[in-house]
């Protein structure tokens, strides 16, 4: 059998291989989308000083939802090519600046995968809230 042939269809079959493990993801969104964003300033998000170098806030959404309930959403960037673990805590506030505690007080684990990016939702646990803060932490694999 010829050397020169049989070195060419290992290399093929090797590459076949390693691109097999590859995995793209293709999105799409209308030029001009019909909702509008309110964002606010980013001084109400967090966080921890290693995770700020690996995922980023894109921007955060706020709106009044059914009821009166504060409705917030933040748009996190992973920045890295692997993917990122870690923590979020939102704090809601009244109308004076006392925190008002509520189910979604607690840290809720997430991952996002490398160069991804992925929405953070929170809605206030009673209509009398009207701010917020979210923390993210770095969470260990």
């Amino acid at each position: 059998m010829n050397f020169h042939f049989v070195r060419v269809f290992a290399t093929a079959a090797l590459l076949a291989l390693l691109g097999a493990g590859c995995q793209t993801v293709n999105t799409t969104e209308t030029a001009q989308p019909a909702f509008q964003r309110n964002m606010v300033s980013e001084k109400r998000v967090i966080t921890d000083a290693s995770l700020a170098r690996k995922v980023q806030i894109l921007g955060v959404n706020v709106s009044d939802g059914p009821g009166g309930f504060l409705k917030v959403q933040a748009e996190v960037l992973n920045t890295t090519r692997r993917y990122q673990r870690f923590a979020y805590k939102w704090e809601w506030f009244d109308k004076d600046g006392n925190l008002v505690e509520g189910p979604s007080s607690v840290a809720v684990i997430r991952q996002v995968e490398g160069k991804e990016s992925l929405f953070i939702n929170g809605v206030a646990p009673n209509p009398s809230v009207r701010d917020f803060r979210l923390k993210l932490y770095e969470n260990a694999r």
